[in-house]
């Protein structure tokens, strides 16, 4: 099956954090990582305000590589790869492939990302699609994994110190268990790079 005609379906899921908040997404065949970033924030409910991190192993060499946008690391630490310039086809090879993706690293949401299966694409279906999913994406800048869990524990509690602060600062209301895919809208990964990468827009 030529990766052109072929759709990945992948399983996300936030870790650190219980109960858990998952996603399942199926993705052309042809994305490359930015692609698949742009994928997963928008799956997930992220706005894409910080960097992020692919960590995944490369089949031919064996070693682990890092993928998404290169910043300055001052000569410390491995080499960070383009997500645009890297297909996931060269990683995500059969079921049970994985990666470590992460996002914003001062609150340092990490996520497991696995391939569970490489099918044909199905002709007039329009993809990226969400197949399933459980639970409500954590706020940004909440401060990560245990910081979602104070912040949860404010919200539910009305007697909570902090319970009229926290639910003004989120909007007035947060519901946790609050997820349907149906509602999931995909954005163009061109125009999100655009976005990000030419002031111009063009």
């Amino acid at each position: 099956m030529k990766i052109k005609d072929s759709v990945y379906q992948f399983r996300v899921a936030l870790e650190k954090v219980e109960p858990e908040v998952w996603r399942r997404i199926v993705v052309p065949g042809t994305y490359s990582f930015w692609d698949l970033h742009v994928a997963i924030q928008d799956s997930m409910g992220w706005d894409d305000y910080h960097l992020h991190l692919f960590r995944i192993r490369d089949p031919e060499s064996g070693e682990m590589d890092q993928i998404g946008i290169p910043f300055d690391t001052y000569g410390e630490g491995p080499e960070i790869f383009e997500g645009w310039e890297l297909p996931i086809a060269e990683y995500f090879l059969e079921p049970g492939d994985h990666a470590l993706y992460e996002y914003d690293f001062g609150d340092g949401w990490q996520h497991h990302v696995e391939l569970e299966e490489i099918t044909p694409r199905v002709g007039g279906k329009k993809y990226p699609v969400c197949l399933g999913g459980e639970r409500a994406c954590p706020p940004e800048d909440c401060g990560g994994p245990w910081g979602y869990a104070d912040f949860l524990e404010a919200v539910s509690d009305s007697a909570h110190e902090e319970h009229a602060r926290m639910l003004e600062w989120v909007g007035g209301k947060f519901d946790p268990s609050d997820f349907s895919p149906q509602k999931v809208r995909f954005d163009d990964p061109d125009k999100r790079w655009q976005y990000a990468f030419e002031e111009d827009g063009t």
